[in-house]
């Protein structure tokens, strides 16, 4: 230990160090503020140029996002009528360029850790939101290959991801179909684009079908030129396609034919009402030519034993079989 009484003493090894803090004056806390301030000022002073040269830079950038824009929705236009595919396209544009023109101005005010902070939370959202609602991204790009491609248009008859009906329209993430029932079908994009679709209303000519069977006493040869005669004179069939009546096979109690006509759908024919006026027309040629649409015809087996089959008089009684044949001769 140090002995107080003598200044010039040492303190050993053992005793820890002691801490006086200087006090800083006012004078000296003042001397520190205004270094400071004078500091910021010299570096405001350096950096005033290039605050200059970012706002103008921004300024720039942001009339570019503008003018861009417009020329982008000029050119979308051209390639599709799609209104909603036009805005986003155009306003994904302004966004992108305005962007850059943000981050050059961070860069020239010697910001490059709060562009590298910017970027990397974009990227780190922009995953989290892909992750989050893929099925609505997913529908989003189907609607915009579907405006671009643009495989029917609004008021086309399709069939598509099961559903038949009439467009009635296409948006970015649904499209609405309008059943024959009446029915509105809200269908998403990503099924549309995934799904075989036949368009109706492209197709310039259909072929009707109507089946219709011939007893087998009737003159076949006769049946059908009957048939064909009658379709060709209909007034919904295309002329400039052939008529056919094809025997397909026989049936219970008929021979079976496929009758085909063609009608065209540039002259607005309905389908329905073509088939419709169709087979009323094979009716009345039948008729007049005196054949036959036979009913359905079933054999009942009283005497011997059909193969597979119980005799009549063992699964009735006696009795009744003698009824029903007293009913029968007297008739």
């Amino acid at each position: 230990m140090p002995d107080p009484t003598n200044p010039t003493s040492t303190p050993t090894d053992d005793a820890p160090p002691s801490w006086d803090p200087e006090p800083i004056e006012i004078n000296e806390l003042g001397e520190l503020v205004v270094g400071t301030l004078r500091e910021w000022l010299t570096f405001s002073v350096e950096m005033l140029p290039n605050v200059v040269v970012a706002a103008v830079v921004f300024a720039l950038g942001w009339v570019v996002a503008r003018v861009a824009q417009r020329l982008t929705a000029k050119a979308m236009r051209r390639f599709t009528d799609h209104q909603q595919v036009t805005y986003l396209a155009s306003v994904g544009v302004r966004i992108a360029l305005t962007s850059v023109g943000l981050f050059a101005a961070l860069s020239m005010l010697q910001l490059d850790g709060v562009v590298t902070s910017l970027l990397a939370g974009v990227g780190v959202v922009g995953l989290a939101l892909g992750f989050a609602f893929q099925d609505i991204a997913a529908n989003l790009m189907s609607g915009v290959m579907m405006a671009t491609s643009q495989p029917f248009h609004v008021g086309d008859l399709v069939r598509t991801a099961d559903f038949f009906g009439t467009v009635e329209q296409v948006g970015l993430r649904v499209t609405h179909i309008r059943t024959p029932s009446g029915e509105l079908v809200l269908i998403p994009n990503q099924d549309v684009t995934n799904s075989a679709l036949v368009n109706y209303t492209e197709t310039t000519d259909r072929r009707v079908e109507i089946a219709v069977g011939v007893a087998y006493g009737d003159d076949l040869n006769l049946a059908q030129q009957v048939i064909i005669d009658a379709l060709t004179e209909l007034e919904h069939s295309n002329p400039d396609k052939p008529v056919q009546a094809l025997f397909v096979g026989f049936g219970g109690s008929s021979i079976d034919l496929s009758c085909r006509f063609w009608i065209s759908t540039r002259r607005n024919v309905d389908f329905m009402e073509a088939q419709s006026a169709g087979i009323q027309a094979i009716k009345r040629a039948l008729d007049e030519a005196g054949l036959n649409i036979p009913f359905p015809i079933r054999t009942l087996d009283f005497g011997a034993k059909a193969v597979g089959g119980e005799n009549l008089d063992r699964m009735l009684p006696s009795q009744q079989l003698s009824d029903d044949a007293q009913a029968a001769a007297a008739k």
